[in-house]
């Protein structure tokens, strides 16, 4: 039973998902119809689900959420600003339910019983004053009624002129073509304990065609005997729809399993006891003002005709002098005809529609521990790999051996997995961006800012590591954009801004590595207080010589906050270390680049996976690196006429008529105490996020491989300078190059973060 729940609380993420997610587009203004009905179907299936497990107070806050989401579905309730925004709360109130549900916590019931009555309000038309305007603006006006002639005597006759030779009843025969549909559907008493509703069920029904309902009462017993929670009632409905039996059986399919239903199309075949159509054969006049002959003709009303058929028949019907009953026969078999043709048509588009959808690509649920276990072997895989063409190499000097071809193919084969394996574990940032959205709502009612949050690149898929360690640091940017970065409606009207602030959340691919943007449009950094606060609380020396950069990443340092008071938002100035420890932490780096009065951008640069990288092996003063193939641009073979100083201690490189600084490896690492001669070594051209390009001065290159990544903080501490390690083909450690890392202290910054600002002033 455990295990069904939990794939109940999978579901509803998806469905919480999808919710939010179609809101958001109504929000800006999207009405198409599917879209409401996916939002409708999402609370829908969280109700009908919670209801199996007797969650009731999820199914009660889902039941009146999802009445008020009918109205709209409906065209009674239009889906204004003010709507959306109830609407927004209540899906965020129910994500709390169905978490609260799982982990065994509980909701403020004061806040639910809110919702709930600001979404009774909404479904009986107690709409907010602004939406109320715009429905009484937006309304029609009533037609205007033209006069009606005088009556012509004093009992009120008015006359009325028509034509006899008016077609009446032209637009009937269109509606009566329909295939007409008998539904035969009882509840049990299972479908009203899980939450759904008959009344519901009928109303969704009626919008696919014309519908008689007939209700059965008989079996419903005397108070007495009477079960609260039983369920009497029988309704058969008769419905005129070219939509299909299809459509008919997915307005039940939350119930098929909690009632009996039956779906059959009226007139489809013919049953044995009836007359099979008559052959038409030359017969007397007088046999069709017999009155035997009438069975005759009703076959053909009954029975489906071929048009053959049909047209013999007529041209019988032709050669008698009744006229009145020729007509008659010609409507029968056109009608009938007609009907036939529609079903057909009707059912073959049902069919057609659900051969599209089995073709959609069907998804399995697997453990994310399978996922992992399964990445690690394939690691192994890789280092044993290497390390089995390293012992071939090294004792086989013929190159063209069979051993060789089969290890290029055992190569091949093996990258090919750890492809495969990769994407399995590849997601796009769509449900990270997606929680973003109610942290923007929640922080802008609590600061009283009007703010819209813009996000851009959600499909951009991401390893799922990543994924799960970047909510964290990206709701602490949130956090701070909104609070500290967006300001209050009446100082951006004071300025001639937009009153409501942008916040624009954007995720790219770039040189392997995913770029994620967290931009506003507020006031920008105010770098004089910063300082200020930093010298207050004894950050930086008073008199330290700080650039713009520098002073925008004093709001990273551990305790730093700008803020006046301590809040439920800010002020104990840890949100911004938090989010740079995280990053640095998934090997990657954050930037940031501010403009007063304009706004400030956040730039985070992570790998795409934490399992497996290609990198170039370097050999630098005896030691073995891994420089990530994604930064390199070139490699070069320096030559003495290209190599300029500059300075002291800095160099560089001319390369197609530019000057390029040329940093060296060993020296920055402290591998050696004195810089290597660049004419013996080789220099990689690389490009660094917010360093530009820079050449690393490295003494030999070792070869193209694939290699491992294995975490060093996990398994020893952080090392400045290096983003990682891994094993090699040999079996010895090999560390993996931070290449940003280094190009900053080629720049003259620390490579410990924590100590850039201990030795300034």
């Amino acid at each position: 039973m455990n295990e069904i729940k939990e794939i109940l609380f999978q579901e509803c993420e998806e469905q919480l998902a999808e919710l939010e997610s179609g809101l958001l587009k109504m929000n800006d203004g999207d009405r198409d119809p599917e879209t409401v009905n996916a939002v409708f179907r999402a609370v829908h299936s969280i109700k009908g689900g919670a209801g199996a497990f007797g969650l009731d107070d999820l199914v009660s806050f889902a039941h009146v959420f999802e009445t008020t989401l009918d109205c709209v579905r409906s065209n009674k309730l239009e889906p204004t600003q003010d709507v959306l925004k109830v609407m927004l709360k209540s899906a965020d109130v129910l994500a709390d339910l169905t978490n609260a549900a799982r982990d065994g916590g509980s909701v403020d019931p004061a806040r639910s019983r809110g919702l709930v009555k600001e979404l009774e309000a909404l479904a009986n038309g107690d709409l907010p004053v602004p939406s109320a305007a715009v429905a009484v603006a937006a309304e029609p006006a009533p037609k205007a009624v033209a006069a009606a002639p005088a009556p012509t005597d004093e009992s009120g006759f008015q006359p009325i002129p028509f034509s006899f030779d008016d077609d009446f009843g032209a637009d009937e025969p269109a509606a009566d073509a329909l295939p007409e549909y008998e539904v035969s559907f009882k509840p049990r008493s299972d479908l009203y304990a899980k939450g759904n509703d008959a009344t519901l069920l009928l109303r969704d029904l009626a919008r696919l065609g014309e519908m008689s309902v007939y209700c059965d009462t008989d079996a419903l017993p005397g108070l007495p005997e009477l079960d609260p929670e039983g369920a009497y009632f029988k309704w058969t409905i008769s419905i005129k729809t070219d939509k299909g039996e299809d459509a008919i059986r997915t307005v039940f399919e939350f119930a098929e399993w909690d009632c009996d239903l039956d779906v059959r199309l009226v007139g489809a075949s013919v049953s044995d006891d009836e007359e099979l159509p008559m052959v038409p054969v030359p017969f007397d006049l007088s046999v069709l003002d017999d009155e035997r002959a009438e069975p005759a003709v009703e076959p053909i009303e009954e029975a489906p005709l071929s048009r053959n058929d049909a047209a013999a028949a007529v041209a019988a019907a032709e050669t008698a002098s009744n006229v009145t009953q020729l007509a008659a026969v010609a409507a029968r078999v056109e009608k009938k005809e007609a009907a036939l043709a529609a079903a057909a048509a009707a059912n073959a588009a049902a069919a057609a529609q659900n051969s599209a959808a089995a073709s959609v690509g069907q998804t399995i649920r697997v453990d994310l521990d399978r996922v992992d276990r399964l990445i690690n072997l394939v690691g192994e895989l890789v280092i044993n790999q290497a390390m089995l063409s390293q012992s071939v190499i090294e004792n086989d000097n013929n190159g063209a051996s069979s051993i060789n071809m089969g290890l290029e193919e055992l190569q091949q084969l093996t990258r090919e997995i750890q492809d495969s394996v990769m994407a399995i574990r590849a997601q796009p940032v769509k449900p990270v961006f997606q929680r973003m959205s109610r942290i923007v709502r929640e922080i802008a009612d609590m600061t009283g800012k009007s703010i819209r949050l813009i996000t851009e690149g959600e499909n951009t898929e991401v390893d799922k590591t990543v994924i799960d360690k970047l909510a964290e640091p990206l709701t602490h940017m949130i956090r701070n954009a909104v609070d500290h970065g967006i300001e209050t409606p009446e100082k951006r009207a004071t300025v001639g801004k937009n009153p409501e602030g942008t916040v624009r959340l954007t995720a790219k691919h770039r040189s392997g590595r995913i770029l994620i943007e967290l931009a506003d449009d507020g006031a920008g950094i105010n770098r004089e207080r910063v300082r200020q606060k930093a010298i207050d609380n004894d950050l930086i020396a008073a008199d330290a010589n700080l650039s713009d950069e520098e002073i925008d990443n004093l709001i990273f340092l551990p305790g730093f906050s700008t803020a006046d008071k301590i809040s439920d938002i800010s002020g104990r100035g840890v949100g911004m270390d938090v989010v740079k420890r995280s990053i640095q932490a998934l090997g990657g780096r954050i930037n940031i680049s501010s403009k007063p009065g304009q706004g400030s951008v956040f730039t985070m640069s992570l790998p795409l996976t934490l399992a497996v990288l290609d990198g170039m092996v370097v050999t630098v003063a005896g030691q073995t690196l891994v420089v990530p193939l994604t930064a390199i641009v070139e490699t070069l073979q320096p030559e003495a006429s290209a190599i300029h100083s500059f300075g002291a201690n800095h160099r560089l490189i001319s390369i197609r008529n530019s000057f390029c600084p040329l940093v060296d490896v060993g020296r920055i690492l402290n591998f050696r105490a004195t810089q290597a001669n660049p004419v013996e070594g080789v220099a990689l051209l690389v490009e660094s996020e917010g360093g530009g390009q820079r050449a690393l001065m490295v003494d030999a290159i070792q070869g193209q491989r694939q290699v491992v990544i294995k975490s060093l903080e996990a398994n020893y501490t952080h090392v400045p300078g290096i983003a990682a390690a891994t094993i090699l083909g040999d079996g010895r450690v090999a560390l993996i190059l931070d290449v940003d890392a280094v190009v900053g202290a080629s720049r003259g910054q620390s490579l410990k973060p924590e100590m850039s600002y201990a030795a300034v002033g």
